[in-house]
């Protein structure tokens, strides 16, 4: 029997797409929080930066950070064709939204008086090009994405979370060293196809969203994948055990519930909302 999502059926569409149960003993309905409205794109350009900034702390607490690699960008949404994202040499834990740097589709410093990583534009130019539902991208040298990425491989649906990029990543396997060339940029991107996450061969995680919030959770949720299929298949050989793979009608079915663009966005806030109360909003300076 296929499974279904009974306990859901009466609850409004939001609620519904995150998982939400709202039934309130005195028939108050609960809503969950969702992606705000904006009375202006300014408005939004500040939200989107403010999550931006938070994304690396974030990053920053669960050692993403490894020198002057990684990056993440969030498009600007009055300037659509240009991006937002962090100083080559600060340190992911030190960034605040005045820190941010506004690139062009050329490469060129719009705003901001520091230099950029030219793998960070070479890979973020071409994703926003090639996907305009994508606002966001992460990438990261974290040691469990490092260590699975030495596999060239996709990951085995062997639990829950690995559900979240069922059909929805891909391998890049074409490893030439710091991203340097445009070309190459645009090969990751058609690798990456309409999916939310890349594995670069002998390199790291990149991941995607329709907002900063949702591809940062999804960094963080496969990075913390790939750390349990590390675990999982040392453990097969260890005991002799075998690992048991999802089916493809579970797992189908289970993506839509733990991957949707809605649940994404909603995973990433208990950790904005920890960022705010560990230093008391100093990233929003």
């Amino acid at each position: 029997m296929a499974p279904s999502a009974t306990v859901l059926q009466h609850e409004d569409k939001t609620n519904s797409a995150s998982g939400a149960l709202g039934k309130a003993k005195n028939g108050k309905k609960l809503r969950i929080r969702s992606y705000p409205k904006f009375e202006s794109l300014v408005e939004e350009r500040l939200y989107r930066k403010q999550h931006l900034a938070a994304t690396f702390r974030v990053f920053a607490d669960r050692g993403f950070d490894e020198g002057i690699a990684g990056h993440v960008s969030v498009r600007d949404p009055i300037l659509t064709d240009h991006f937002w994202l962090n100083p080559l040499s600060m340190h992911f834990s030190q960034i605040s939204v005045s820190d941010l740097i506004l690139v062009n589709e050329d490469g060129e410093v719009v705003e901001g008086d520091e230099p950029i990583n030219a793998a960070a534009f070479a890979i973020h130019s071409e994703i926003h090009k090639a996907r305009p539902d994508v606002h966001a991208a992460c990438h990261a040298h974290s040691v469990h994405g490092k260590a699975f990425s030495a596999f060239g491989r996709e990951l085995d649906m062997i639990t829950q979370d690995a559900l979240r990029f069922y059909k929805s990543h891909a391998v890049y396997n074409q490893f030439g060293g710091v991203v340097l060339d445009r070309e190459e940029g645009k090969r990751i991107a058609a690798a990456l196809g309409n999916g939310k996450a890349a594995i670069l061969q002998n390199h790291g995680l990149l991941t995607v969203g329709g907002s900063v919030d949702e591809a940062a959770f999804w960094f963080l949720s496969l990075d913390k994948t790939c750390h349990a299929q590390l675990l999982v298949d040392a453990a097969e050989r260890g005991s002799g055990h075998q690992k048991i793979i999802i089916s493809d009608e579970e797992a189908e079915f289970t993506a839509q519930q733990v991957g949707s663009p809605e649940k994404g966005w909603l995973g990433f806030q208990p950790y904005y909302d920890e960022q705010l109360a560990k230093c008391n909003g100093s990233f929003l300076k």
